[in-house]
């Protein structure tokens, strides 16, 4: 399966913390005008590129929780609430409300408006919200010789959050915290349709109504015979790379829907005839190209084959998209930022398993590596071209400038020196452990990404003058994030970026916490679990800092990885449309396409 990992988008997953959730900035949806109303300003079609296509229509499972796959559902589903460019968390009522009922223990209501519909027509209902909130909050996990086993696959399922069964009532559902968990109003979010799932699982099920019954009464009553296979379809059944046979796999509750998918090529989506709840698009048709090469982007707008394209630029691309006669840009740090992964637990290098369960030997190897990553090489020649004041990120959970980094900066106190001097302590580490060199790394990077390609050239250069023997193993999929398919990351290191949904405070348990879907490496740290556990609750902001300044203390102690610099973005459209506005959330120019209005010229 192709994937593009760029986040794990999930409620509540945030690698941004300025505030908390519950006091974050929030307005009130204003719809734009309904398709009637507007229709001297609709047009048919228009065309955008991204660099990769869905191919799963679950993004809240562990193998569909990608930017790809998000971008392109984002068209097709409504929610609660969404975050604008500020960015601010906007409530969309007419979707659905919640409130809180009580404040301790606290609980929380939603409930769905009356007209809200899936795409066949069946309500969105309690049964919806009941199938999300089991995924969502660990439902039916079991736990054999001290593993985690999930029913349903979430990428960032949350067990030790909501574990009381809710009560549903129609199109409301009503459910207790465990805790006072800071980021409640970004947790939880309707998914796919609980109908379709159900009858997927079990087709001889042809009445939504009945297929809904059964699985709250499975749910309730705990019949995990009944929900095995309910699961498994959850887990894997929605993906599909050209358009769906089923068409339960690709329900929407949102503006459009799937028209035609074709696997590496485009997604056409289509008006939605039943959507009432929200802001109306202009635009009858939306197609999604596939264009990975952004240079080809760049010409596909000055050729008015596409209308709207992003991508990692380099150099070279911003110059293209500046010597555009028709179009404009917009450019930017965006929420994303490059970092280095390395695996804990797959028998390479830097497993203790590989040195007799060595730990302390494991861990100077893995430091020397990551001392190796020539970040400063990196950001001079292949960021700073494209932004002259950009600078290196040395954080994972704090971005630079935001009250906490310099803390958290100061913990990597051993990565600090310039690549020369890194490259030394490297070599010393090394002979410190005591180690046969070279060693070899198989090094992971999405192949047809150029920039990232580079990036393992530079790196590679730099580590095997040290003692290592960099390995290519890139390929243009990522199995290595669907632990359904590869249970243990086959890389030794992996380079990508995480993205942000939100400005929650918590969720980075999900790639941290020992045992989690999106810990793609194996890491495993009591220290830090417990710290992300008092997080939940820390609602103090000063407090939240030290947390998650202890936490990247941990990292930097254990050789987890290496964070380099923050994405730079760049969008460009042409004069045909307006009203084209950058987020640096995900899901980025997509967040505001209703707004996206054809230029008559």
């Amino acid at each position: 399966m192709r994937k593009f990992r760029g986040i794990g988008l999930v409620a509540g997953f945030s690698v941004l913390a300025l505030t908390l959730s519950g006091c974050a900035a929030t307005e009130e949806l204003t719809p734009t005008a309904s398709p009637t109303e507007s229709a001297a300003t609709t047009a048919p079609l228009i065309t955008v590129a991204w660099n990769d296509l869905i191919d799963d229509f679950n993004t809240n499972s562990a193998s569909g929780n990608n930017t790809a796959n998000a971008v392109a559902m984002y068209l097709m589903s409504s929610g609660f609430s969404y975050y604008d460019n500020v960015p601010a968390l906007v409530k969309n009522t007419e979707f659905g409300s919640y409130e809180v009922v009580t404040e301790d223990p606290l609980t929380i209501k939603y409930t769905i408006a009356d007209d809200v519909v899936w795409s066949d027509g069946v309500p969105v209902d309690g049964a919806d919200m009941l199938l999300a909130w089991a995924t969502i909050f660990g439902y039916g996990l079991t736990v054999v010789d001290d593993t985690q086993q999930y029913l349903f696959v979430h990428a960032n399922p949350r067990e030790d959050l909501a574990s009381k069964l809710p009560t549903v009532d129609g199109k409301s559902i009503t459910f207790e915290y465990d805790k006072q968990y800071v980021d409640w109003e970004l947790q939880f979010a309707v998914g796919v349709s609980a109908h379709g799932t159900v009858q997927m699982a079990y087709p001889e099920v042809t009445d939504a109504t009945a297929a809904k019954t059964a699985l709250i009464d499975a749910i309730m009553s705990n019949d995990m015979d009944y929900l095995a296979p309910v699961a498994a379809t959850w887990n894997s059944a929605y993906q599909s790379p050209n358009t769906p046979e089923n068409a339960l796999v690709s329900l929407s509750t949102g503006p459009y829907m799937v028209e035609e998918l074709v696997e590496e090529q485009y997604l056409t989506v289509v008006r939605n005839p039943l959507y009432t709840w929200g802001p109306a698009p202009l635009y009858d048709r939306v197609t999604i190209r596939q264009i990975q090469d952004p240079t080809a982007a760049v010409q596909a707008v000055d050729n008015g084959e596409i209308q709207i394209a992003s991508g990692q630029p380099t150099a070279d691309v911003l110059a293209l998209v500046q010597g555009l006669m028709n179009a404009d840009y917009s450019s930017g740090d965006e929420s994303v930022y490059e970092h280095v992964d390395l695996t804990f637990n797959n028998g390479g290098p830097f497993d203790p398993a590989s040195y007799g369960g060595n730990q302390e030997t494991a861990k100077l190897v893995r430091q020397a590596f990551l001392l190796s990553v020539p970040r400063t090489e990196i950001l001079d020649k292949i960021i700073k071209p494209l932004n002259a004041n950009a600078s290196l990120r040395t954080s994972a959970l704090f971005i630079p400038g935001a009250e906490g980094y310099d803390q958290a900066e100061a913990a990597y106190a051993l990565y600090l020196g310039t690549d020369d001097e890194n490259r030394a302590k490297a070599r010393d580490l090394l002979a410190q452990a005591g180690v046969t060199t070279p060693i070899e790394v198989g090094f992971w990077y999405p192949e047809g990404n150029v920039r990232r390609g580079q990036q393992f050239e530079l790196i590679k250069i730099s580590a095997d003058s040290v003692g290592f023997t960099l390995v290519d193993e890139s390929e243009p999929n990522w199995e290595f994030t669907d632990k359904a398919a590869t249970p243990i990351n086959p890389h030794d290191a992996v380079i990508f970026g995480w993205q942000s949904t939100s400005l929650a405070v918590t969720g980075t348990d999900q790639y941290l916490g020992t045992g989690k879907p999106s810990n793609f490496g194996g890491f495993s740290s009591t220290s830090v679990d417990g710290l992300l556990s008092e997080l939940d609750t820390a609602l103090d902001p000063a407090r939240q800092i030290e947390i998650r300044v202890a936490v990247e203390q941990e990292l930097a102690n254990n050789g987890y990885g290496i964070t380099i610099f923050q994405f730079p973005g760049l969008t460009w459209w042409d004069s045909s449309v307006t009203n084209v506005k950058t987020n640096v959330l995900a899901p980025n120019y997509f967040w505001n396409f209703w707004e996206w209005t054809p230029n008559a010229q």
